[in-house]
């Protein structure tokens, strides 16, 4: 089980793109993640987004740095940045990331 929620106990049901960087030093890296029209911020959700929620079988990883983008006044995408200040947080996210990967059939490329 992994999952992304804006909302607690609400899963969100896009598949965003995530982009990945690393310091050469390995020691910080940051996700940024990008829902094109999630249902977070669909008309009939009620649900206040009070951050982002990375959940798995481990716990839980948690970023409120979360901004909408909205074109001619109406939301059409979410974007989260999770930042990662450590190797073991970096190692941490990957894990979930593999989980949340295989659940909803996602692949990796380098750049």
């Amino acid at each position: 089980m992994a999952e992304i929620q804006f909302s607690q106990g609400v899963k969100e049901e896009i598949v965003p793109e995530v982009r990945l960087t690393r310091s050469k030093d390995g020691s910080q890296g940051t996700a940024t993640f990008y829902f094109q029209n999630p249902n977070a911020l669909a008309q009939d959700s009620t649900d206040e987004i009070t951050g982002m929620y990375l959940i798995d079988e481990e716990g839980e990883i948690t970023t409120r740095e979360v901004k909408a983008k909205f074109v001619n006044g109406q939301p059409e995408a979410l974007e989260a940045i999770h930042v990662m200040k450590s190797e073991q947080e970096w190692e941490r996210f990957m894990r979930f990331m593999e989980r949340y990967a295989q659940e909803n059939g996602l692949g990796f490329s380098k750049s």
